[in-house]
């Protein structure tokens, strides 16, 4: 969210999806040492969330020319689709998917938890929103049009 659409100050980690993996991870922790950074600032877990649907993603061409690394971010349909399945609740300190989440209706102008629903089926064909999810959307869209 951060790098794809700088629609928050900071970030506790970057997903990615690196490739080739073993590689990737090596340049990770080779990073996290010459930086002082945790050992984590990077985070690949998120390949189990990825859509078995492809889609074009653009890439971030200032990054690359900086660092030579090739940089795909994904649509913000894409993004919708997967924070919504997931959206996770903030707890304490913890903010959850709902600022991201905020920020993608708003960006997007999305009016109801169907639309949201249709971003869904796009990437992820056999998924459903929960109903205690589309309650939580709900909120969710009230609150970023309210702004």
């Amino acid at each position: 969210m951060l790098l794809a659409y700088d629609s928050r100050a900071a970030t506790k980690d970057i997903d990615a999806v690196l490739i080739p993996r073993e590689e990737g991870e090596r340049l990770v922790r080779a990073v996290a040492r010459e930086l002082d950074l945790p050992e984590d600032w990077l985070n690949s877990d998120v390949v189990q969330f990825v859509s078995p649907v492809k889609e074009e993603k653009r890439r971030l061409r200032m990054i690359e020319e900086e660092t030579g690394l090739i940089v795909h971010v994904p649509t913000a349909r894409y993004l919708l689709a997967m924070k919504a399945l997931a959206c996770r609740r903030p707890i304490g300190a913890y903010q959850g998917d709902a600022e991201d989440l905020r920020f993608l209706i708003k960006k997007m102008d999305i009016r109801s938890v169907d639309q949201i629903q249709e971003a869904v089926d796009a990437f992820f064909p056999d998924d459903v929103v929960t109903e205690s999810n589309r309650l939580y959307l709900k909120t969710l869209i009230g609150e970023a049009h309210e702004k």
